[in-house]
C-alpha cells in the first residue's frame, strides 16, 4: 500500500524524472476524481491504472474514496493489487469539492471513449465545474460515462471548441476534434 502525504507532490523540481513526475500527475488526477464524487461513497473512476505488469498496460481503472475525519482519500486499483491513500490533499489546487450547495437537475449519461476521456482530462482551460465533471465520469465498459446535465454539456463542449480552434498541434487537435465530435453528437440526441 503506499501512503502519500501530497505537499510532497505538490512543488516538483524542473529536473525531476519522468516516473516521479507521472506519479504526481496520477496522485493529483486521483484527488481531481475523489473530490468530485460524493463523501464517503467508493465508485469506479474513468481513471485508468498506471501499473504495467508484464509490461502491458493493466486494463484496471482507478476506485476512490474520500473520507471525512481524517481527510484521506482511498484508492485501489479494479483489477490489479495497486492501493494506496493519499493525505493532506484538501485545499491543494487538486482538490474539486463544491464550494456551495448547487440545485440537482435531470442529467444524462454520455458514453465516450477511453481516448476521449483522456483528452477531456488534458483540457487546459476549464472552470471548477466543467472540470469536476469530467472527473466525474464513471468507468463503463471500454470507456467512460459523463454524467451531465444539458447545460454542462453545452459548457463543456464551448470549451473543448475553444482549445481545439487554438490548438498548434496537429495530433492534439485531431484529438480535441474527436472530443468535440464525440459531445457534439451526444448533445444532438439528447
Amino acid at each position: 500500500m503506499m501512503a502519500t502525504d501530497l505537499h510532497h507532490f505538490l512543488v516538483l523540481p524542473v529536473d525531476v524524472p519522468g516516473p516521479a513526475r507521472r506519479l504526481a500527475e496520477q496522485l493529483g488526477n486521483i484527488v481531481r476524481a475523489a473530490t468530485s464524487g460524493d463523501l464517503g461513497v467508493g465508485w469506479e473512476s474513468a481513471l485508468p491504472c498506471r501499473r504495467r505488469p508484464a509490461n502491458r498496460p493493466c486494463p484496471g481503472r482507478m476506485v476512490v474514496q474520500r473520507t471525512e475525519a481524517p481527510a484521506t482519500i482511498r484508492w485501489r486499483c479494479s483489477v490489479c493489487d495497486d492501493e494506496g491513500v493519499i493525505s493532506n490533499w484538501a485545499g491543494s489546487p487538486f482538490d474539486l469539492r463544491a464550494r456551495q450547495l448547487t440545485v440537482a437537475g435531470a442529467v444524462n449519461e454520455i458514453v465516450i471513449s477511453a481516448g476521449v476521456a483522456a483528452t477531456l482530462r488534458d483540457l487546459r482551460l476549464l472552470d471548477l465545474d466543467c472540470e469536476r465533471l469530467v472527473y466525474r465520469a464513471r468507468a463503463h465498459g471500454e470507456g467512460a460515462a459523463l454524467l451531465a446535465s444539458d447545460e454542462d454539456l453545452d459548457e463543456l463542449i464551448g470549451y473543448v471548441a475553444a482549445e481545439a480552434n487554438h490548438e498548434s498541434n496537429r495530433p492534439r487537435q485531431r484529438r480535441l476534434d474527436a472530443a468535440l465530435d464525440a459531445l457534439t453528437g451526444a448533445a444532438d440526441t439528447d
